[in-house]
């Protein structure tokens, strides 16, 4: 069923891969200056502190910069910062902006936009809120200097700052006022790329032009730190939900850039000379099943384990990648695969694979035949693939399952319901995260169960809690380990997601690009067309 399922996918549009598509009326000169890119999904939402979907993370690595940013080794360097100093035994830090850094519309950067930004930051992400609590006062001193005052030393504050998972994105001081469960529908910020507005078409372009006031760094591109250069003039997002379509733009050169090819397609795409097929991302793609804790039947834990045990990762893995030895890897715990917190202790459960113990548990469990509506993006081949896994599986345990297939940004508006399932709630969806996103336990968006403050689905587990807190002051690596070991086993106890291990997913460009360096995240800038 998922082999033919994800190959469903193609669908009729598969007799248009040799055709071209019309050219848009762009003028040579003109698209010699332009990298046209197909994202992974639909740019519904322009606040990437609302939402954690990875086409706003990247849209915000366009228009924004950050304070501090991590290096190819994960290490936080500065950014927007020159420097920073750290006093009072690690009680105090003060960072010190770059001179000459400007917003969009014109206006300086200062010390106490930053202060905003992070405080509105710090209250919808995970490591922020973790940060925040060891926080004094934040202040700014000057207009370009600002202070953290800490109740106890944090190590982590530059990491927390700069992380390539959802990073503190600086932006004027009005929009850093705006409620930070109040999603915010403009685009200004001090980095490489402005935003056009009057050319977002939601569900079909996006795009951004060179910004002439930007001033990038003098160091070397490193990961996401060093210089950022905005070397062409626009960069269009075309969004294409076809896979098929999109893979004829690319074959005739309508497109430059296709950030999530189908890996049905991939031998097609390296076939051709004039494409490049690789692996730009530097950790793998790693599947999440998410359930909501709130509403029946998954705010009983008992019916998320029986789901838990019948689930296969390889099943979910081959519906993306494909049968390939090399595209993928089961991973039975919650942290990245090769980390140094891997572990599978308390993991047996994802070992288990059986749908009929699946089904026996759910009967135990007290399962009443309880609809659950599964959220399924239908633009968004790979996430979609999962959850069409999910759903076959569910129904074999017995479940009522409703497969609502929308397309991703509904999906990341309707996720944020807390609502039943009758009022326009959800009991299931999946997404993807990189593997630089789950390596660290203030880091793991899915691992946070502070209840309603936690991210979509909302679990509540105080002792997860207690020891992600515990880790922080772990002194020793084997101390770190021996809390990640534990963390592993609650989590597997009381799901809070998922795991459905991790496929690679590559990108694929045209050979003219120049300057498309590996990272944690999708950038485009010092990308130039030779």
């Amino acid at each position: 069923m998922t082999d033919l399922s994800r190959r469903s996918m193609l669908g009729a549009g598969a007799m248009l891969a040799g055709m071209a598509l019309p050219r848009p009326g762009l003028a040579q000169g003109a698209a010699s200056r332009t990298l046209r890119v197909v994202p992974q999904a639909n740019l519904t939402s322009l606040d990437p502190f609302w939402t954690t979907a990875v086409v706003t993370l990247n849209h915000g690595y366009l228009v924004y910069d950050t304070l501090t940013a991590v290096d190819a080794r994960n290490q936080p360097r500065p950014q927007m910062a020159e420097g920073w100093a750290v006093e009072d035994d690690g009680r105090s830090w003060t960072f010190t902006l770059r001179p000459g850094l400007k917003f969009h519309d014109g206006e300086a950067v200062r010390a106490r936009d930053c202060v905003a930004s992070i405080a509105r930051w710090a209250k919808r992400d995970a490591f922020g809120q973790v940060l925040w609590m060891s926080v004094d006062e934040l202040s700014a001193l000057d207009d370009r200097r600002l202070r953290f005052r800490l109740k106890q030393p944090f190590p982590y504050l530059a990491l927390a700052l700069g992380k390539s998972p959802s990073p503190a994105f600086i932006m004027p001081e009005r929009l850093g006022q705006v409620d930070a469960f109040t999603q915010i529908r403009e685009a200004i910020g001090s980095g490489p790329f402005r935003f056009l507005p009057d050319e977002w078409n939601p569900g079909q372009k996006s795009v951004w032009e060179k910004f002439a006031g930007y001033v990038p760094r003098d160091d070397a591109p490193d990961g996401l730190a060093g210089a950022k250069r905005p070397l062409l003039d626009r960069v269009e997002w075309t969004v294409i939900s076809d896979p098929a379509v999109a893979s004829s733009a690319m074959l005739t050169g309508e497109q430059d850039y296709w950030e999530y090819p189908l890996h049905d397609l991939l031998p097609l795409l390296r076939r051709n000379r004039d494409l490049v097929v690789e692996q730009r991302l530097t950790e793998g793609t790693y599947g999440c099943l998410r359930l909501n804790h709130l509403q029946p039947p998954f705010d009983n834990q008992a019916i998320r384990r029986a789901v838990a045990m019948a689930v296969d990762q390889r099943d979910y893995l081959r519906a993306v990648a494909g049968e390939a030895p090399d595209a993928w890897g089961e991973c039975p715990g919650v942290f990245t695969c090769g980390s140094a917190l891997e572990t599978e202790q308390g993991s047996e459960i994802l070992k288990t694979r059986s749908v009929e113990r699946g089904r026996e548990a759910l009967k135990a469990a007290g399962y009443a035949g309880e609809k659950v509506v599964l959220l399924a993006p239908g633009d968004y081949p790979q996430i979609n693939a999962l959850s069409l896994v999910t759903a076959d599986l569910l129904r074999r345990l017995g479940m009522n399952v409703e497969f609502v297939s929308t397309d991703w940004g509904t999906l990341v508006q309707r996720r944020t319901s807390r609502e039943p399932v009758d009022k326009g709630g959800w009991s299931v969806f999946h997404t993807t995260s990189l593997g630089t996103s789950l390596n660290l336990p203030p880091i793991h968006l899915m691992l946070r169960a502070n209840g309603k403050d936690a991210w979509f689905g909302w679990p509540d587990d105080p002792e997860i809690e207690r020891l992600r807190a515990e880790w922080l002051r772990a002194g020793e690596p084997a101390e770190a380990k021996r809390i990640g070991d534990a963390l592993n086993a609650r989590a597997m106890q009381t799901i809070p997601y998922i795991p459905l291990g991790y496929y690679w997913q590559p990108s694929a460009w045209r050979r003219t690009l120049r300057g498309v360096q590996r990272s944690p995240s999708t950038v485009f800038w010092n990308i130039e067309k030779a």
